[in-house]
């Protein structure tokens, strides 16, 4: 995200529109405000390469908090806005950020997790209204507007290009940062993956794109900074609702969106009066991407909006990236696309090449440079053992013509709504409930999203399954855990299948769940 050239040129122009209030902000707000923060980072002494966090809902400030980032050289993580104190903490402490930023509605988890992090020394607090908490020895509270007023508005001397390091879930449950390299260049300029994605969706200065999801994402994320290098307009819904969002195609003259599964499948569902009372023709290009769509729902999705339908499959550590069109999926029903960026390698257990049209572990020779931030161990572990190339765990093929099939995934990672969810830390919260003896989480299929999270307990001897203690355990685990990451729903069985060694035999539990289903991904 970098907006001064377009400050100059259409000053005016609407960089990002809030959808819910319709509050505008222009290339020149933009610009001024990202640059007299860029400024506060320098008073604060963050230099190239350093770190910061933002821990926030999406609002009409979050773009500029990227913003002045991206222009001083600096790595800032966005942190999903629905986590726990605890795990707030973790990234933050994780992530070396120096200075949070955060918003009244989130103030009091950032007020927890801020406790446990001894390494930020200013926390500001956008729409802070009520008086913000006092500074301690090590940490100073301040109100967003007040700690930015007066500052330059005209870029730090010593500008250069930063970039987000976001986290993805890892198999231990704890998230890793993913850190790419960061070339001493100008701002202006842009990494080889975002000029890839740039030209792929043919971004223009013209595009009009509509942001449903939270920026806390890589995927929104990434595609508003390239509308805003582009000198387009972005509309930003604070969440996601399907009827507010045809609207808004009609109302905004939307071009460009990206979405989820999940999504197609809400809007499907409204009743016909309000599913088409829109005016959708400006439509030119809808990707969707983060989790696998049913090919029904797919097929349903380019009858209503006709051949603008794009897919993509990545992942945030930029490994290699497959795409297909339209055309190209219906001449492949049910492909994720063809490789465009990376080497893929579809391998066996032993490391060795599979048949083509047999399913084995998805490999590339990564197409980004990347590492796990201060976690070495856990890079070693996604890459092969000469170092040439890495996994994210997916399960495919290919076929005769090049594409890409995802079948299954070799670790017990759950997609829901797009969200990566990874059941490790479920797991280990649970045994420690005194009324359980052993846990096992997976996902499930579900209708909407993909999969829900699903658990299977062992009670202690003594201990009563049923209604009652499906309860506890469930509000056991929303005290101590993200929403998301949580189980829907409990059963219970007297033993759970673990092999000798101790291993948990987990795919026997899971896939009692998916009869009926051809592939272990909906």
């Amino acid at each position: 995200m970098y907006p001064g050239h377009h400050a100059v040129t259409n000053a005016n122009k609407s960089a990002f529109i809030m959808a819910s209030s319709g509050e505008s902000v222009s290339y020149a707000e933009l610009e001024a405000r990202s640059n007299r923060l860029a400024h506060l980072f320098r008073a604060q002494g963050l230099k190239r390469l350093d770190h910061y966090a933002v821990f926030m809902e999406n609002n009409s400030r979050y773009i500029e908090a990227c913003v002045a980032g991206e222009r001083t050289g600096l790595y800032y993580t966005c942190i999903n806005s629905y986590l726990t104190a605890d795990e707030v903490a973790y990234i933050v402490n994780n992530s070396e950020s120096q200075v949070m930023i955060t918003s009244a509605s989130r103030l009091t988890v950032t007020q927890e997790a801020l406790r446990q992090c001894p390494g930020v020394k200013l926390c500001l607090v956008i729409g802070a209204g009520a008086p913000l908490p006092g500074a301690s020895s090590s940490l100073v509270w301040q109100d967003f507007d007040e700690a930015t007023a007066g500052l330059p508005q005209t870029p730090v001397p010593d500008e250069s290009l930063g970039t987000a390091m976001l986290y993805s879930s890892g198999t231990t449950g704890r998230p890793k940062g993913v850190l790419r390299p960061l070339a001493e260049q100008a701002p202006r300029e842009l990494l080889p993956l975002f000029a890839f994605l740039n030209q792929l969706w043919r971004c223009e200065e013209s595009m009009v794109y509509l942001s449903p999801a939270p920026l806390y994402h890589s995927a929104p994320l990434a595609n508003v900074s390239m509308v805003i290098r582009n000198g387009g307009t972005a509309v930003i819904m604070e969440h996601f609702e399907p009827q507010h969002y045809l609207a808004l195609i009609e109302k905004y003259r939307i071009t460009h969106s990206q979405l989820v599964p999940t999504m197609f499948s809400r809007m499907l569902k409204l009743p016909d009066a309000q599913r088409l009372a829109h005016d959708l023709s400006s439509l030119k290009i809808a990707i969707h991407a983060a989790a696998p769509c049913p090919a029904q729902v797919k097929e349903q999705m380019i009858a209503w909006w006709g051949p603008i339908i794009q897919e993509y499959y990545g992942a945030t550590e930029g490994l290699g990236f497959a795409a297909c069109d339209t055309a190209e999926w219906q001449a492949h029903r049910g492909t994720v696309g063809r490789i465009l960026f990376g080497e893929l390698h579809i391998l066996d257990e032993h490391m060795q090449p599979v048949p083509q049209g047999q399913t084995g572990e998805v490999w590339f020779k990564s197409g980004a440079a990347f590492e796990y931030f201060n976690d070495p161990a856990r890079t070693a572990e996604s890459r092969s053992a000469d170092g040439t190339m890495s996994t994210v765990g997916d399960m495919g093929y290919v076929d005769g013509d090049g594409f890409l099939y995802l079948t299954d995934r070799s670790t017990f990672m759950i997609i829901s709504g797009g969200v990566n969810i990874y059941p490790q830390e479920c797991e280990n919260l649970l045994v420690t409930h005194p009324k359980v003896a052993d846990a096992a989480v997976f996902g499930i299929p579900n209708e909407d999203f993909g999969e829900e999270v699903k658990a299977v307990v062992e009670p202690m001897a003594g201990v009563a399954p049923g209604p009652a203690l499906e309860q506890e355990l469930l509000a056991f685990c929303h005290q101590h855990l993200a929403h998301m990451k949580c189980p829907r729903s409990i059963d219970f069985t007297e033993q759970l299948p673990r092999l000798p060694t101790g291993k948990l035999y987990k795919r026997v539990l899971r896939d009692a769940y998916w009869t009926g289903h051809t592939t272990r991904i909906v």
